[in-house]
């Protein structure tokens, strides 16, 4: 089964488990409705997620994959239950110090359709560094709002992903901004679950 065999109910959210010992993402749509669950096993070498349709477990959707042990340049490959790649999602390496910087993938293409972007650096910036000062931290989930942009190669902007004020957990609003075809958006959708998981200790 395909997660974008029907229309997606926009906007997301992403709800990141900060306090969970393996992290967790729970996918929800307009509605309530939750459509993706992500949990995320600990102390591996070579990164592998598991990507279900909700927080039974019971129905895989996909696998995301990196294609090296312990690298920042890794790429992650898409796959779904029956193993058919359905794209893939790489950070910009050391260009990513500083600004969240992703390209994302078509299926066995060494060429990127999308990047995904932070729209004010200085703004993630600020979150991650004062967010793990006591109390102050709980004042940033209020006063900063990182946003990731995924864009096509001639700049035009596809989904947004904005972090939104909460206290105890990572809290993110998925934008639809332009058209994007089934693959597409899965590829997308996919690439901000991963982007969440690397960056996590980033704020």
């Amino acid at each position: 089964m395909m997660l974008m065999s029907y229309a997606m109910n926009y906007p997301l959210s992403f709800r990141f488990k900060l306090l969970a010992f393996s992290p967790q993402i729970y996918v929800t749509d307009a509605s309530g409705q939750e459509v993706l669950y992500v949990k995320q096993k600990l102390f591996r070498l070579r990164e592998k997620v598991e990507v279900h349709t909700d927080h039974s477990r019971k129905q895989l959707l996909c696998t995301i994959e990196a294609d090296r042990i312990l690298d920042w340049s890794a790429r992650y490959t898409f796959r779904d239950a029956s193993g058919r790649e359905l794209g893939a999602v790489g950070r910009r390496g050391m260009r990513s110090l500083w600004s969240a910087h992703y390209d994302v993938f078509a299926p066995n293409s060494r060429e990127p359709i999308f990047s995904i972007r932070e729209e004010n650096p200085i703004a993630k910036l600020l979150d991650s560094f004062l967010g793990d000062i006591p109390i102050v931290g709980i004042l940033t989930a209020f006063l900063f709002h990182p946003k990731y942009v995924a864009s096509r190669s001639n700049g035009t902007s596809v989904m947004r992903l904005t972090k939104q004020a909460a206290i105890f957990e990572g809290r993110f609003k998925l934008e639809s901004l332009g058209e994007a075809s089934e693959g597409e958006t899965l590829a997308i959708i996919l690439s901000y679950l991963m982007m969440n998981l690397l960056e996590r200790r980033r704020g």
